[in-house]
């Protein structure tokens, strides 16, 4: 990915897909949430005022995620979304966060930065 128009499609991809992913979850749960993308901001809420947000940060060609354990940055290597400090992958960490924030188990399939 070398220019800006194609990472922010990318980009908006992967958080439509984690939208997505969330909606499946709630339609066999219990859990009240709701989430909504706007201009490269994903932001999810929980009943009990939970939040988090994933938003596309283009200067630095990464996914970044703001939930209540913190903040996470995510950069396209090897054919992944992985975390610049940890190496995990942003699938799984979505799902590990929005389980931590609302109970919600939410199989967020890989989700590829190609």
């Amino acid at each position: 990915m070398t220019t800006e128009s194609e990472f922010i499609a990318l980009a908006d991809r992967t958080l439509g897909r984690i939208g997505e992913a969330i909606d499946a979850a709630l339609a066999t749960s219990d859990v009240d949430g709701d989430w909504s993308l706007n201009d490269g901001i994903l932001e999810v809420e929980w009943e009990g005022g939970g939040k988090m947000i994933v938003n596309r940060h283009v200067p630095n060609r990464e996914i970044w995620v703001a939930a209540r354990s913190g903040g996470f940055h995510f950069r396209p290597q090897e054919g992944a979304w992985l975390d610049t400090r940890s190496g995990a992958e942003l699938g799984a960490e979505i799902a590990r966060l929005v389980r931590e924030q609302s109970g919600l188990v939410v199989p967020v399939p890989l989700l590829h930065s190609q």
